[in-house]
């Protein structure tokens, strides 16, 4: 089992930046890929960005790149979300999802809110 804890969301204006960050705990040498997906209001969940825990390699939703930085902290294990110039339309849960072996999203944090007002 992999344990994933999020923090730093919140509600800010337009244009701000807030850095979001994942704990994970456990069995965390079984993670292939840890990522951050959100699911606003009415909506799907949707991919965010990922890193591979393996060679720290990252992929973006084509939307988040270049607003959006995905990173880990040189020790331990937490990942972070950074993400700047956010808008209305980032308002969303965003959870952390860790990817196993098999290349499955199989563990999720409880999510942290994130909201902009315009």
């Amino acid at each position: 089992q992999v344990q994933l804890i999020e923090s730093g969301g919140g509600l800010v204006q337009a244009g701000d930046s807030l850095r979001l960050s994942c704990a994970a705990s456990g069995r965390t040498f079984s993670m292939y890929a840890l990522g951050w997906f959100r699911q606003a209001p009415g909506k799907e969940r949707e991919f965010v960005a990922e890193i591979i825990w393996s060679d720290v390699s990252t992929n973006y939703s084509r939307s988040e790149k270049g607003r959006f930085t995905i990173s880990r902290a040189n020790a331990g294990n937490t990942v972070y979300l950074q993400m700047n110039i956010l808008k209305p339309e980032d308002t969303a849960d965003y959870y952390c999802a860790a990817q196993d072996l098999t290349m499955q999203w199989k563990y999720w944090g409880q999510g942290t809110q994130v909201t902009v007002s315009s």
